[in-house]
């Protein structure tokens, strides 16, 4: 266990912010078995609680790209843990005024305006379209509902066609936008829960509503006014050797180090950086960003966005009726209780869900399997960091979210 200090959160013992040190040492031991099961080959967490950090734990035999363990500023591929990064900017042009939830996406970007609605196919495997009863809305975009899908080949024949397209390797905003305006939305907007590609369209909005592009819009806005020194799309030479392996599974008790089959792993600022996924963190970056959360937007006595824009982020914006149904993203299961803020799960009522979590807790996890959650209620963060791509990665977020339950004491 490492207790160094991070700039902008304190240190402290966990009996001195309610937290029992044996509740933590269970939840360190629950997932070194995960490794000593070789389900992952390592993994470094965090614990905060009041804004000051209890325990950040260094577990296993992971490796860095070149060699050596883990260490506390281990680079990892945070995947989709980017998509809450990808909210918070959109809440500070918010801020700004440049865009309201009830805006149609084609108000800010206007080639998307002729998009129909798929509604099957012929005989020939042609799409059959009609027209889409609403424009898709910022806030339809926001929490997974505007009509887009992602891309697989293991779905149905609409994903299968936004895979054709390649969308997530074009080489800029505009090869994105010219290659997604030849696809049709996959359902009526509002109608379902389709987890999609809605968050990389959103760097698009911020790169035009900003006039930035979208890596240099989260450095200068949210990474260097945290602090967050090792956070970027891309790992530059002189941090290559600080960077994790990627493993996946090969069959029981073995894991394998691969190459990262989803994203290219850049050493030089992407040509595209996306919205929805391609960031790359340390635990104490992380935590600073989720502390940020906590804070309702501020750090170390500087305002990044308005509480306002984060309390819309951290409030579940799904109807029961959308929730009944049940929607899938890996092991993120909507479900009543259980809902969607912008751009990540909001447990809105606890009991409901069946997690021993407090109200309004917020969270997300990445492809790699990092996850990390923010829990107003108990003023609480968790980041746990792995780097295993596999579809049967274990469910970390909510074996620990359990444990962390019985840690706390006051």
């Amino acid at each position: 266990m490492n207790t160094s200090r991070v700039p902008g959160l304190e240190q402290a013992a966990p009996e001195d912010v309610g937290l029992s040190t044996a509740g933590l040492e269970r939840i360190d031991d629950a997932v070194q078995q995960k490794i000593d099961e070789k389900v992952i080959a390592g993994a470094v967490t965090l614990v905060a609680r009041h804004g000051k950090i209890v325990r950040t734990s260094v577990l296993g035999t992971g490796e860095h790209r070149k060699g050596g363990r883990y260490t506390r500023d281990t680079i990892f591929r945070i995947f989709s843990m980017t998509k809450p990064v990808t909210g918070v900017a959109m809440g500070i042009l918010a801020d700004r005024g440049l865009w309201s939830p009830e805006d149609p996406v084609a108000k800010h970007l206007p080639e998307l305006a002729e998009m129909r609605v798929c509604t099957g196919f012929d005989r020939r495997g042609n799409p059959l379209l009609e027209e889409a009863e609403h424009s898709p809305t910022l806030a339809e975009l926001l929490t997974h509902t505007a009509g887009f899908v992602y891309g697989g080949r293991r779905t149905d024949r609409v994903a299968r066609m936004y895979a054709k397209q390649k969308l997530l390797h074009a080489s800029s905003s505009g090869e994105f936008l010219e290659r997604l305006g030849r696809l049709p939305l996959a359902y009526q907007p509002g109608t379902q829960w389709r987890y999609s590609i809605s968050m990389e369209i959103q760097g698009v909005i911020i790169e035009r509503l900003s006039g930035q592009n979208l890596a240099d819009f989260f450095q200068d806005h949210i990474f260097a006014p945290l602090g967050m020194t090792d956070t970027a799309f891309h790992t530059p030479p002189e941090k290559l050797s600080r960077r994790a392996r990627l493993y996946y599974t090969a069959g029981p008790l073995r894991l394998v180090p691969g190459p990262n089959l989803l994203n290219k792993d850049y050493t030089q600022p992407p040509p595209f950086a996306r919205g929805g996924g391609g960031l790359l963190s340390t635990i104490d970056d992380y935590a600073r960003f989720a502390q940020l959360l906590l804070n309702r937007g501020e750090f170390a006595g500087q305002r990044i966005v308005s509480a306002d824009s984060l309390a819309a982020q951290m409030t579940n914006h799904l109807p029961d009726s959308l929730l009944d149904h049940g929607f899938r993203a890996g092991h993120m299961h909507l479900r009543p209780g259980f809902g969607f803020g912008w751009n990540g799960v909001v447990v809105y009522d606890p009991q409901q869900a069946g997690l021993p979590v407090g109200r309004g807790t917020y969270m997300w996890d990445g492809a790699a399997g990092t996850w990390f959650w923010v829990d107003p209620e108990h003023d609480l963060q968790y980041i746990g960091l792995i780097q295993l791509l596999s579809y049967s990665a274990p469910p970390l977020q909510a074996m620990t979210q359990r444990l962390m339950a019985d840690a706390i004491i006051g």
